[in-house]
């Protein structure tokens, strides 16, 4: 229930819901003088009253209507998004529509009704929906779907459909049996169909222009994660093929150290000497961690926790607070080089999210649970929206000015270690991602 509470189209949808309502309420046929129009016509034949009075119908249905259903249409992908179930898409509409009109019959004394004109809407909308798979967003519904609705409204004026569901509302029966009275009625079908034609032409011929531009729009976003992940591949690449050619300076250090020990016996050159070798034996190691994605080795959580310090913070003046809880001496059988790529990944994340707070704070979290070990990153940021959270797994999706990489690696480094990340945001509060990695006994 709160995933409803904190959708946005949901409250929307229920605000452009209610102004459909409350808008007859405000919009009478007094206030823009078509009673006024409707009486000249009935004392004078007057084409260009007819004309104006059915405009001003037309327009009045339309104003009502826009709202109404964009509405419903907010609420149906809202709902489908929390529910995780597409047909609310069409149950939504379905529902929500006739209520409307029963609440606005309710509360005006005219006659708004719920006939042929609102299905042929509701139908043309829904399949508009299923054929357009969402790429549009709400100023691009908003758009098309205005220039429907005033097209469709039209054929509420032709008189001979009223028999077949279209235009009994009382504003329009009025409109049409003037336009019969004075002679009219034929003119009032070819004005209506014409309108009719045009505007419902012009929102079908925007909304396809609309969805092939959004289509070549995706093509171009699919072809810059294409080449992002290219250009990372290329430079990962060249990383590798560097860190290779280190083995060989690191081979002949080794050599020559084994030379001084033998040369030079003294207690104190061999101390020096072991301690060289312990350090080509950790750099060559790191070498074939960075090298063998599958490389792997037991380290302590606590020396990970250590080497993520001393990798990130060593030499700077940002601030991150580490909590380390549960058994420090817990074994993960990891490839530390790319774990501790990835926390970093998530702190830098983290601090940037805070740069413009006063009071901001990031917590590296270790804590050991049964078999399972997580690594939290939490700050109090500015938070993600809910709408992009899923989004930001994406290779290429990025809020800031630089590719965004960083958190699919995250996400394939925890798989690769058969474990997974999550995150928890709330706008104004906060983010907060874990790792949840085996623990070495329990693998």
């Amino acid at each position: 229930m709160g995933r409803v509470f904190r959708s946005w189209k949901i409250w929307i949808g229920i605000g452009l819901f209610l102004l459909g309502v409350l808008i007859p309420l405000w919009l009478k046929p007094q206030l823009i003088g078509l009673d006024q129009l409707l009486q000249t016509m009935n004392h004078k034949t007057a084409g260009n009253a007819l004309m104006v009075d059915a405009f001003l119908v037309v327009s009045i249905n339309t104003i009502i209507s826009i709202p109404q259903f964009l509405s419903v249409v907010m609420l149906g992908d809202g709902m489908a998004e929390v529910f995780e179930r597409a047909i609310l898409k069409t149950i939504i509409p379905l529902i929500a529509v006739p209520l409307a009109y029963v609440i606005v019959n309710v509360m005006t004394p005219l006659n708004y009704s719920f006939g042929a004109t609102d299905i042929f809407l509701w139908l043309t909308i829904v399949v508009m929906q299923k054929l357009s798979k969402q790429k549009l967003n709400m100023g691009m519904k908003l758009l098309v779907f205005s220039q429907l609705i005033f097209g469709v409204a039209w054929l509420n004026q032709v008189p001979f459909l009223t028999p077949y569901g279209f235009g009994q509302g009382s504003l329009s029966i009025k409109v049409k049996q003037a336009a019969i009275e004075i002679g009219f009625g034929q003119v009032l079908t070819l004005y209506a169909n014409v309108l009719f034609f045009i505007f419902v032409a012009s929102a079908i011929t925007l909304w396809i222009y609309l969805i092939l531009y959004m289509e070549q729009w995706l093509i171009s976003q699919d072809l810059r994660r294409a080449q992002l992940e290219a250009s990372e591949s290329r430079s990962g690449r060249e990383v590798l093929h560097l860190v290779h050619d280190l083995k060989t300076p690191l081979s002949v250090i080794e050599g020559l150290v084994s030379l001084m020990e033998l040369r030079w016996p003294d207690p104190k050159m061999q101390e020096y000497c072991q301690t060289i070798y312990g350090s080509i034996h950790s750099m060559s190691k790191m070498v074939s961690e960075i090298l063998y994605e599958d490389r792997k080795d037991w380290c302590e959580l606590k020396e990970l926790i250590d080497y993520i310090r001393a990798s990130r913070l060593s030499g700077t003046n940002l601030s991150v607070d580490i909590e380390l809880e549960g058994e420090p001496q817990s074994s993960l059988y990891i490839n530390k080089i790319r774990m501790t790529r990835a926390i970093i990944n998530l702190i830098d994340n983290a601090l940037d999210a805070i740069q413009e707070q006063g009071n901001g704070r990031v917590v590296l979290r270790a804590r050991t649970l049964t078999n399972v070990v997580s690594l939290e990153v939490e700050d109090n940021g500015c938070g993600i929206l809910a709408d992009r959270v899923k989004k930001i797994w994406k290779t290429g999706y990025s809020t800031k000015d630089h590719p965004g990489v960083g958190l699919a690696f995250v996400r394939q480094v925890a798989e690769g270690h058969g474990g997974s990340v999550n995150v928890k945001s709330e706008v104004g509060q906060g983010t907060k991602f874990w790792i949840t990695l085996p623990l070495g006994e329990s693998q």
